[in-house]
């Protein structure tokens, strides 16, 4: 089968093609202008957009010129932004429209290394005024005309120059999320890049005929390799959803066959379904609540390689003609597998979305292993753990539950940090993940918590938090949970409530404001309660036994998330600190008062 066009992409008239022989002649003009403005092998450029095909064309660009990309989440604050870009010492950045322009210019006098802004969207005069700064500004536009146009010498060698790229050569600096202190810069190499993705494209089976459907932000690892380079070197289809808020009508138009995601995202698709059919009134959410139950009960018994009986497929049968077909017509109707990463998927999400017809493939991995280290195979899925080591991968658990991971995909080390890499990688090329799990009889490993999080009791007994909160966020009534207790003598939990579900649920009147809702004494009995039921199976010592209730939802803008949609533990510790105390201070001072 021929290589299909590599791109599509939504404009005013619908989704065109864009052909191999126009990608090659864009990226050609990136990368002879970059030559020609004498940006040299090893310059680090910058790329702060959204995902879109010009983040692609500037990434290839950027390699085939040699020089080092650095992703940048363009919903970062300035002072993160200027952190990445001062650290790596960019020298060009690529933007995407006229506001990262004028923030670009607002941060610098901080960047001395700074001589290039390439806009993808928009005009530089328009975003910089009569304002004099310290870089050239041109548009993504006039960068191609000017690279076509000139420096013939440098176009002919295009190719010739990018194949001499070393594979030892450094390919990008990716900054981790930062969830725990300042992002580091994650030096890998083209050979780690190319590695892993020709080792994660084995187990899905991808193929000429395959269309990916692309909505995670680009520069987060997962999307980079999984989404892009893996999806590239398989010979399929890139379409690129126009925005987050739009990809379930993408999904119906584009009709992908697989899709890349974090957990939150698969959630929503489930919360979602729940949500609609509640709102259908209680004889639609009787019916699917029956069929996610059929679904489920069938699809544990054909994970677990049994065979349903005659009774539970007819059930399934008409389970899936009233709820589950109407969910894969939303996802356009030939998806043939999800792959989740970037955080633990909740059991019962893979569960439903197996019993939909949407089976999900939860991977595992991190920046610094660019990014992927065990992937659940096609054929045989394990829902609860992160599947098989990807060829060519070696995994061990140390002595302290930590999982230790080598392999040709294993991070040159951390930019300008010889202290934190020595750290994170021994004299044997072992890279200490600071992840805890188990590695079962038949090779599948399944993650149990961050090191870092792990809470200790004050009588030294151990929670981990993950687990835990899963249990919890199952709850209809909590959209966010983040379990507390380090050096504490008892577990406690902030919650983010479900608002629309819990004033449903709630004997307040109509007119209620949210934070009135929040200190209701009434509220704050429910969702004790929903608390309570949420984690009936938990250990004695990991349940919670005072809940604090916390206006949300947490966001990235608002500092509470990574762009990864991990919980940022000691930014909320820091925002909470003194309603933690105080509830901490009462919850034991009513013990106290209960024992005498």
């Amino acid at each position: 089968m021929e290589r299909p066009d590599p791109y599509t992409i939504r404009g005013d008239d619908g989704w065109s093609r864009v052909p191999l022989a126009e990608v090659k002649r864009l990226v050609q003009a990136v990368a002879t202008r970059l030559r020609e403005l004498g940006f040299q092998p090893g310059d680090r450029i910058a790329i702060m957009s959204t995902t879109r095909l010009e983040w692609a064309l500037a990434d290839w660009g950027v390699i085939t010129s040699r020089t080092v990309s650095v992703p940048v989440y363009p919903i970062l604050p300035a002072d993160q932004v200027k952190h990445v870009l001062a650290d790596s010492g960019a020298s060009a950045v690529f933007v995407e429209d006229e506001e990262k322009l004028a923030l670009l210019a607002s941060i610098a006098p901080d960047l001395p290394e700074l001589r290039l802004a390439v806009l993808f969207d928009g005009s530089p005069r328009a975003a910089l005024g009569d304002e004099k700064v310290p870089f050239g500004a041109v548009t993504m536009d006039e960068l191609i005309a000017r690279g076509e146009q000139n420096g013939q010498e440098l176009a002919d060698s295009w190719e010739e120059f990018a194949r001499d790229t070393d594979p030892g050569d450094l390919a990008t600096i990716i900054y981790t999320s930062g969830t725990t202190g300042l992002p580091k810069g994650v030096m890998l190499t083209h050979a780690n890049v190319h590695s892993n993705a020709a080792l994660a494209a084995r187990p899905v089976g991808l193929g000429p005929e395959d269309t990916a459907l692309a909505l995670l932000p680009m520069a987060h690892v997962f999307e980079r390799v999984g989404g892009h380079f893996v999806m590239w070197l398989a010979g399929n289809r890139i379409a690129y959803a126009e925005a987050p808020e739009t990809v379930v009508r993408d999904m119906g138009e584009v009709r992908p066959t697989v899709m890349i995601a974090v957990p939150r995202v698969f959630e929503k698709v489930v919360e979602g379904a729940e949500a609609k059919a509640r709102a259908g009134g209680s004889a639609k959410y009787g019916i699917f609540k029956w069929a996610r139950d059929v679904g489920e009960r069938r699809a544990k018994m054909k994970l677990a390689g049994e065979k349903p009986g005659a009774w539970l497929n007819l059930q399934y049968a008409v389970a899936d003609k009233l709820v589950f077909s109407k969910l894969r017509a939303l996802t356009g109707g030939r998806i043939r597998t999800f792959v989740s990463g970037g955080a633990p998927l909740r059991a019962d999400v893979a569960h439903f979305l197996f019993a939909a017809g949407l089976p999900v493939l939860e991977g595992y991995g991190l920046t610094e292993t660019s990014p992927v280290l065990t992937l659940n195979p096609e054929d045989r899925p394990r829902v609860g753990t992160v599947g098989l080591a990807a060829p060519g991968t070696e995994l061990k658990i140390a002595d302290d539950g930590e999982i230790l991971a080598r392999g040709p995909q294993i991070m040159r080390g951390y930019y300008q940090n010889p202290e934190a890499t020595a750290e994170a990688i021994d004299s044997d090329g072992w890279f200490a993940t600071g992840d805890i799990g188990t590695i079962d009889e038949d090779g599948y490993l399944r993650i149990t918590d961050r090191k870092k999080e792990i809470i200790v009791n004050a009588y030294g007994k151990n929670i981990a938090p993950q687990p835990v909160e899963a249990m919890l966020k199952r709850h209809s009534l909590i959209e966010e949970a983040v379990l507390i207790g380090d050096q504490r003598k008892f577990a406690a939990v902030l919650v983010v409530p479900e608002m629309a579900a819990l004033r449903a649920a709630s004997d307040v009147p109509a007119g209620t404001s949210d934070a009135e809702l929040l200190t209701s004494e009434a509220t704050q009995a429910v969702l004790e309660a929903a608390v309570e039921a949420a984690v009936a199976d938990a250990a004695r010592h990991e349940k919670p036994r005072a809940v604090l209730l916390v206006p949300g939802p947490f966001g990235v803008d608002t500092g509470e998330l990574t762009p990864t949609l991990k919980v940022k533990r000691r930014v909320i510790m820091a925002r909470f600190g003194d309603q933690i105390d105080e509830l901490y201070a009462q919850a034991e001072s009513e013990a106290e008062a209960a024992e005498t």
